[in-house]
């Protein structure tokens, strides 16, 4: 019961859900007791086990290496629901919503207590006290790249869906260091810990990185996605473009501040004569492009082609380096953040971005099928 004359305020926290069709609802916070998600519109009868997911988690999970955060947590999923076998059979989807959950094990929230009051310059805290009134500051509570691991959980579903579609990711960026593209090997991605493709990168990687963190600094990055095996005709014209959902995918990941399909920003250099995928008839009665300027996406349709995403991640504002900031009374302040963070939040992007095109694309190929029957 609300005092009489008293303002009554809905400031609950929505946009939690992601996708039409096929959708996934997360939740939890970085120190909260577990994180989870809710999968709803998977079809039934897909042979599903934990064992399909943990891998995917695993590449993405913190505490691999000494180039990312120090945090050990063995982001182990659990299906609660959604699944049923036979005595004896095999688990499959049953059609009902699928709920995973991770548990937090490895929290040390004390190592915020020194920023409880004070605004760290970057991050989500100024923003989310002024639109809610309120924040969980350890360690960013729902705004924690924490919750990306159920966006990794999700998407390995969406992958078991997507029969004959290969979807990779690369790191191709670390700060102003750029891979040589001549030296592209996807199988040099799995070698590394940076998720380079070119294996002469690794070395003055490691270097820059250990640099930037013995510093108390970061580095940002920029990922690049590649979905092979994705059919001419996915994606819709207008307000339903396969293009316009991946730009919105991507940025919805933490830390990200730029998304280019195809060559991107790059084709504004570019002629009509240059930029055009110019066409030849293939032996197959499908057409050949002779490049793939527009990353596979043309008129938000796909085109057959390989499908191309690229985003740039900030470098991680969590740093030991002593920044100007204001309190949450408005008096000026100095904050440094400890504790355990990732000195390139764009290494375990890479997963991240692979599940969020994974559920753009399963996503779209269930819209189609609804519309077109293929």
């Amino acid at each position: 019961m609300q005092p009489a004359g008293s303002v009554v305020y809905d400031t609950s926290m929505s946009h939690n859900s992601f996708g039409h069709l096929f959708r996934v609802t997360t939740w939890g916070e970085s120190h909260g007791p577990a994180i989870g998600c809710a999968v709803d519109g998977c079809p039934p009868r897909l042979a599903l086990m934990e064992g399909d997911i943990q891998p995917y988690l695993d590449k993405r999970r913190p505490g691999t290496s000494r180039f990312t955060t120090q945090r050990q947590e063995p982001d182990t999923v659990r299906i609660l629901s959604g699944v049923f076998s036979e005595p004896g059979g095999v688990q499959l989807t049953t059609g009902a919503p699928i709920a995973l959950q991770i548990e937090n094990v490895d929290q040390r929230s004390k190592d915020y207590g020194d920023i409880a009051q004070k605004f760290r310059p970057g991050h989500a805290d100024y923003t989310y006290q002024a639109k809610y009134g309120i924040r969980d500051y350890r360690g960013g509570g729902r705004s924690s790249a924490r919750e990306t691991a159920m966006r990794v959980a999700a998407g390995a579903i969406a992958r078991k869906l997507l029969a004959g579609v290969t979807i990779r990711g690369a790191l191709i960026q670390m700060g102003p260091l750029k891979i040589d593209r001549a030296n592209w090997d996807w199988a040099e991605v799995d070698r590394n810990p940076f998720f380079s493709p070119d294996a002469k990168s690794v070395a003055a990687w490691a270097d820059f990185l250990d640099e930037r963190r013995k510093a108390g600094s970061s580095a940002g990055a920029i990922v690049e996605v590649v979905a092979e095996g994705v059919p001419a005709g996915w994606g819709a014209p207008l307000y339903g473009k396969l293009d316009q959902d991946l730009a919105g995918a991507m940025m919805s990941i933490n830390a990200v501040k730029g998304v280019e399909i195809g060559d991107g920003f790059a084709t504004a250099a570019l002629s009509g004569e240059d930029n055009a995928d110019e066409m030849r008839h293939g032996p197959d009665g499908k057409p050949v492009f002779l490049s793939n300027h527009a990353g596979g996406i043309l008129g938000g349709i796909s085109s057959g082609q390989p499908i191309v995403c690229r985003f740039a991640i900030k470098p991680t504002s969590s740093i030991l380096t002593p920044r100007k900031t204001i309190d949450r009374d408005g008096n000026d302040a100095d904050i440094m953040t400890k504790g355990r963070h990732d000195p390139c939040v764009g290494i375990r992007a890479v997963p991240v971005g692979e599940a969020m095109m994974a559920l753009v694309l399963v996503d779209h190929m269930l819209r189609h099928r609804a519309q077109c029957g293929g």
